[in-house]
């Protein structure tokens, strides 16, 4: 680990910061999917150049269902996802319920690659889910519209499909190249996203000029370089340990959002995400392993 992979993953929390309080402003304008089309499209372009620019290697045999998978899942899915959960929730609450991605990578590395289910992740994930219920009663009651819980189940969608993209992507990168992957990962994201253009087209049309700018924002800074940089990191340290980087990200949000959109998370939400954070610590914590020999 050097200074190189601790840069790219404070590259990656800032800017991944930032796309919650950008999502939760650009979607007055434009609905879930077409948000998500725009912005893998930007993304797309901006990786594609590169790509071709430094003539990058295409992924062979087996990694593409990898590729197609966090593609799919984490640029596709996540995406639709947290834009419409951050229509019903505000940007803070959202953060901190992606954030039991973590512990879901966890849980995934324990099915998919036989890792097993210590006890501490079992009981993690049971306080986190604590915490998902706490923030979706506390919600409920902050809003009239009553489509609060929906946005709790949309931003649990989300972290689930983060999770499944970072333990696809892992393997990956030991043979492709981390813009390659990212590039692939918008390019098809984007194509998943297709049947929203006609709807793109029209909320193009609606949308004032600062929701647009923020959709291309998005995906220059949050997407194209910051998935990008997580990447870089993600080849260089363990999922588990750069997952749980990202704990700092719900605190930051709520600060920008604070500061940039006036929104301060409801008491009980912010009660219930600092469950669910701890739920995911306690899931990572690794059990230690009795002194073998004398003493």
């Amino acid at each position: 680990m050097g200074w190189q992979a601790w840069a790219a993953v404070l590259v990656t929390v800032i800017f991944w910061a930032s796309a919650f309080v950008g999502i939760r402003s650009a979607s007055e304008g434009l609905r879930p999917g077409p948000l998500a089309l725009l912005r893998l499209l930007v993304a797309a372009v901006v990786l594609g150049v590169l790509v071709l620019v430094r003539r990058e290697k295409l992924p062979r045999g087996r990694d593409w269902w990898l590729v197609i998978a966090s593609g799919v899942l984490w640029f596709g899915v996540y995406n639709v996802a947290l834009n419409a959960g951050e229509r019903e929730v505000d940007a803070g609450t959202a953060a901190m319920l992606v954030n039991i991605g973590p512990l879901v990578i966890a849980l995934l590395a324990g099915w998919l690659l036989r890792e097993g289910f210590p006890r501490l992740l079992v009981a993690g994930l049971l306080v986190s889910f604590a915490g998902a219920v706490i923030v979706g009663i506390s919600t409920s009651l902050h809003t009239s519209n009553g489509n609060s819980v929906l946005g709790v189940v949309l931003c649990l969608v989300a972290a689930v499909t983060y999770a499944a993209g970072v333990v696809a992507q892992k393997p990956l990168l030991a043979r492709v190249s981390p813009l390659m992957v990212t590039f692939l990962g918008c390019a098809l994201g984007a194509v998943v996203c297709l049947p929203f253009a006609p709807a793109l087209v029209s909320d193009a049309g609606t949308a004032t000029a600062g929701q647009l700018w923020t959709a291309v924002y998005l995906g220059i800074f949050p997407t194209a370089l910051a998935f990008t940089t997580w990447a870089y990191a993600l080849k260089r340290m363990p999922a588990g340990r750069l997952g749980a980087t990202t704990y700092v990200v719900p605190a930051m949000v709520i600060l920008m959002s604070w500061a940039l959109l006036s929104e301060v998370p409801p008491w009980g939400a912010v009660i219930g995400g600092v469950v669910c954070l701890a739920g995911v610590a306690v899931g990572r914590i690794s059990p230690r392993r009795k002194a073998s020999g004398p003493g």
